[in-house]
């Protein structure tokens, strides 16, 4: 069995990284064998997985307390309304001719005062953009072009695509980074690190190879109102501490080594 779960994994601890509330209950959408689950368990969480595939669902229950086997496009039926603090979509969005109605559900089963992690692949990813320079677009097993996708996102649709369904961000980040191929283990790793967060900060979508983001439904005032409406929030900048953005006068230029390794990509 255990050579047949194609998205085994680690686990994606950048994505919950960005969780800024108490732990409580999780609802993990695309749970596949639980890996994610594992790490918020470790975490103090509650967790319960959903997954279409029986061979997941028996190796997810011995990481979350609870599985749902079920189809994310007919929405999350079992879930009460707000009944879960957090709600976790790590590349799954993705993989749904339309994500806008799983957003919803999301929004519907979080309770207040909750978050919804989202984190989706890159398209234009430099590996990627190779590829499509040289005039090849094939679908591979797993990553980027993941046979199972049917969209692909950018980090700036991905934003677009979580702010135009009714959620503010209220964190970013993204992983990824320079092409140091061999040398990355040679050099320094605080330099290694400190260029990738430059690099992510101000091309994210030529270097990050997956979007981060920790959102929550708009905030609603009834001051004036008693039906309530949206409050909308002044523009987000796309900015996390751990991708080091910054702001236009803030930018430093790319070592002249590091120019050289994105000029022979684009080569």
């Amino acid at each position: 069995m255990e050579g047949d779960l194609r998205y085994r994994n680690r686990g994606n601890p950048a994505l919950l990284d960005l969780i800024d509330i108490p732990q409580g209950r999780a609802l993990d959408c695309g749970c596949g064998p639980g890996d994610n689950a594992r790490l918020l368990k470790s975490r103090g969480w509650q967790v319960t997985g959903v997954t279409i595939d029986p061979l997941e669902l028996a190796a997810a229950r011995t990481e979350c307390d609870h599985v749902e086997l079920a189809d994310l496009t007919a929405g999350l039926p079992f879930a009460l309304d707000g009944e879960y603090g957090l709600v976790l979509l790590s590349h799954i969005l993705e993989h749904l001719a339309d994500p806008t109605p799983l957003l919803l559900e999301a929004r519907r089963v979080l309770a207040p005062g909750g978050r919804i992690l989202v984190a989706l692949p890159n398209v234009l990813h430099y590996r990627q953009r190779a590829q499509f320079l040289r005039g090849r677009f094939e679908y591979t097993e797993t990553g980027l072009m993941d046979s199972t996708h049917l969209r692909f996102y950018t980090v700036d649709s991905a934003r677009r695509l979580i702010e135009d369904n009714g959620l503010r961000i209220v964190a970013a980040s993204a992983t990824g980074g320079l092409p140091w191929w061999r040398t990355r283990e040679s050099l320094p790793q605080d330099l290694v690190r400190r260029w990738d967060r430059r690099v992510l900060g101000r091309w994210s979508n030529m270097f990050a190879w997956q979007s981060l983001f920790l959102a929550a439904p708009h905030p609603v005032d009834t001051t004036n109102d008693p039906v309530g409406r949206r409050v909308v929030p002044p523009a987000h900048t796309f900015m996390a501490a751990t991708t080091g953005v910054r702001t236009p006068a803030q930018r430093e230029p790319l070592p002249a080594p590091a120019q050289d390794e994105v000029a022979a990509v684009l080569e």
